[in-house]
């Protein structure tokens, strides 16, 4: 059915009425203020007044709905008066009140003389009633205000139930602006090669302060600075291998290090699993592959597996190179832990037993006070200075940030291309310009003040006494150094290695899905030409064409032969030329039986009436035997005839009676003689058809 625009409108329009009744309703049931309510209801109201205004002049909708409509227009405007009344009694307006609910008496009354069929506002007008008589009550006896008219009272007006608010960005404080980073494909590239440019560009200036810093510790470890300036007493532990000592325990030990090497096995089995068993699904569907295109030929003409799959076998090698040289820096790691692992597990054991491991020695105490010494622990504390400040200086590297999307951005809309490599060179000279002046400061002061602390070093090993049990703690001294650093940078390397081996597991899952939908498309694929070609190979004729034999396609018997059974063979009959009938007389009246008791003619009981060549038939022609039909009573008044039954085929149970012929009237034809076919009537012979055709 076809609405037109004006019916839409006014749906609209009882839609909204509709929604403004459910307001006064919730603002009812939530006990607000009556001023509220009564805008509410008086809101509901007009909106049902201009919905009634519309439906008047509209043929296509029910005739009820008008009415409804008015009543509900009535009964808002009863209720936004009666709300009204309350708000006008708080403010002492007792004439007001009366006359607020006199007017909406005089609405419920309407609504109920003109509407009663369609609402009921029964309870309504009790309440109004009893708020009515208690107001005049209040107000004859006490107040005595005047009571206005209904059209000096001020309009209820309508309530404001949303307010506008400025609109501020970002509407909340966890805002994220989804768009805010989709730049073009272009600068997405350029960004890509940005970022690696800037990881090399920071790799690079770590990488060549970390390698310094483990050189500055190594010739300090050979040494044996500072532990040689701090052991004058030759008895006490120095305090640079007692923190050293602490440091390492707090890192975990010897367990720690134990435990992150006995990890990286497991790790790295699951990863060679993982990549032999994506690898594995390869082989098995190429080699199937492989088999159906041997034994198919030209006919399996879909992509071979083997130049299907050269990127993902380039890939897995690549993996597997990875692996390789990843087992290759494990061991290295291992035997690393090997060589200082006697000396790590000394710094690990409590302070006592630790200066019970270390050789004493009695130096000479003239040389605490010595300026070769004094010279020599300066050079020290530069040195550690100067580390503090690579640690900080790496960090502030690390921490450099920008984004070249705007620029790159920018260079598009202007030239309509980008120059990636100029631009991101130019910016990162600019942001790390000046730490790669600093980083070179630091390597230049690192080399000046080793070759000073050597020069020191030589001078004071000249001062020292030099005995056996002197240079045995040297010695051991040494070793404890050299093991601290170790054990920092095995953890450390460890730890790497473990997360390298994580970071690997979720790469090599991603390539084992990459393998299992390739593998299981080419399944499908594969299934779905199988089944082609077996349909092809089904519809091919089994052999070429050949002659029949002359004597098969005559099958005249040779002589001498036996002779073949005939077979049944149903000619068409020619159609035959209707012969002219006589007229039948007319159909003489039923003969009246009584229906209680069927009649039986006697036997041997000769015919009754007059002579009539006519003679009864002896017998029905033989035809087929039909399945029996059960026999049914038939409709009141009807009588069935004695011995008939209409479904028995070629039965024939009605006696024979003869033909009362009526004067005047001409009879049957006489029946044929035995053995001749009745006149016109052309008979066929009986052909009975076997079950199965004789072959």
């Amino acid at each position: 059915m076809d609405i037109s625009p004006e019916t839409v409108g006014t749906l609209k329009l009882i839609m909204l009425a509709q929604a403004q009744e459910v307001f006064f309703l919730k603002a009812t049931s939530d006990k607000m203020k009556d001023a509220v309510i009564a805008k509410l209801a008086n809101q509901a109201a007009d909106f049902y007044g201009e919905a009634c205004k519309q439906c008047q002049y509209k043929d296509n909708l029910p005739k009820e709905v008008l009415s409804v409509l008015a009543a509900k227009h009535t009964i808002m405007q009863a209720n936004a008066e009666l709300h009204q009344s309350v708000t006008s009694k708080q403010k002492k307006r007792f004439g007001e009140e009366i006359a607020r609910l006199q007017r909406s008496a005089e609405l419920v009354k309407t609504v109920a003389s003109g509407y009663d069929e369609y609402v009921s506002v029964k309870d309504l007008s009790e309440k109004i009633n009893r708020a009515l008589v208690a107001a005049k009550k209040d107000n004859d006896f006490i107040y005595h205000d005047r009571v206005p008219e209904v059209k000096d009272l001020e309009h209820i007006g309508k309530a404001v139930l949303v307010k506008a608010t400025t609109i501020t960005t970002p509407l909340s404080l966890k805002f994220t602006d989804l768009f805010e980073n989709m730049v073009p494909m272009v600068v997405q590239l350029s960004m890509s090669v940005y970022t690696q440019r800037k990881a090399e560009t920071v790799n690079r200036l770590v990488g060549s302060m970390r390698e310094a810093t483990n050189l500055c510790n190594g010739v300090l470890a050979s040494l044996n600075l500072p532990a040689a300036v701090e052991d004058m007493s030759g008895d006490s532990i120095p305090q640079s291998i007692a923190e050293k000592a602490r440091a390492v325990v707090q890192l975990g030990g010897l367990q720690s290090i134990e435990q992150l090497i006995k990890d990286l096995p497991e790790l790295l089995t699951r990863n060679r699993e993982i990549l032999d068993e994506s690898l594995k699904m390869l082989d098995d569907e190429e080699t199937t592959d492989s088999d159906l295109r041997t034994k198919f030929n030209q006919r399996w003409n879909r992509t071979p597996s083997g130049e299907l799959y050269k990127p993902l076998r380039t890939e897995g090698a690549n993996f597997r190179n990875i692996l390789d040289k990843a087992v290759q820096a494990d061991q290295v790691v291992r035997d690393r832990y090997t060589t200082h692992c006697d000396m790590i597990a000394l710094l690990c054991k409590p302070e006592n037993e630790l200066n019970a491991a270390i050789p004493s020695a009695n130096p000479t105490k003239t040389l605490q006070g010595n300026e070769v010494v004094n010279v020599l622990r300066s050079q020290l504390a530069q040195l550690d200075e100067m580390k503090k400040e690579r640690d900080t200086l790496e960090g502030e590297i690390k921490a450099v940030t920008f984004d070249m999307s705007t620029s790159f951005l920018m260079a598009l809309s202007q030239d309509g291309a980008i120059n990636e490599e100029q631009l991101s060179l130019a910016q990162l000279d600019q942001l790390y310009g000046a730490y790669n002046q600093r980083v070179q400061a630091t390597l230049h002061m690192q080399e000046t003040l080793l070759g000073q602390v050597q020069t020191s070093h030589q001078e004071f090993s000249s001062l020292k006494q030099s005995n056996t049990e002197a240079n045995q703690r040297d010695e051991v001294l040494k070793k404890l150094a050299s093991a601290h650093d170790s054990y920092v940078e095995i953890s450390n390397n460890l730890r790497e290695g473990t997360k390298f081996y994580n970071d690997l597991t979720e790469i090599l899952l991603k390539f084992q899905n990459k393998c299992s939908d390739i593998v299981f498309a080419r399944k499908t694929e594969r299934d779905e030409l199988l089944k082609d070609l077996q349909q092809s190979i089904a519809r091919e004729p089994s052999a070429p064409s050949f002659n029949v034999p002359a004597y098969q396609s005559n099958p005249a018997a040779p002589a001498g032969g036996p002779t073949p059974a005939p077979r049944t063979v149903f000619q068409p009959q020619p159609p035959q030329q209707p012969q002219a009938k006589p007229m039948p007389p007319a159909r003489p009246p039923p003969p009246s039986i009584t229906p209680q008791a069927a009649y039986t003619p006697p036997i041997n009981a000769p015919p009754t009436g007059p002579p009539n060549s006519n003679q009864p038939p002896m017998g029905a022609p033989p035809q087929a035997q039909g399945p029996p039909y059960p026999s049914y009573q038939g409709y009141p008044g009807y009588f069935q005839m004695p011995g008939y039954n209409p479904y028995a085929y070629g039965q024939y149970n009605v006696p024979y009676m003869a033909y009362q012929q009526t004067p005047g009237q001409g009879g049957y034809p006489a029946a044929p003689p035995p053995g001749q076919p009745y006149p016109g009537y052309s008979p066929q012979p009986p052909q009975q058809q076997p079950y199965y055709p004789q072959q």
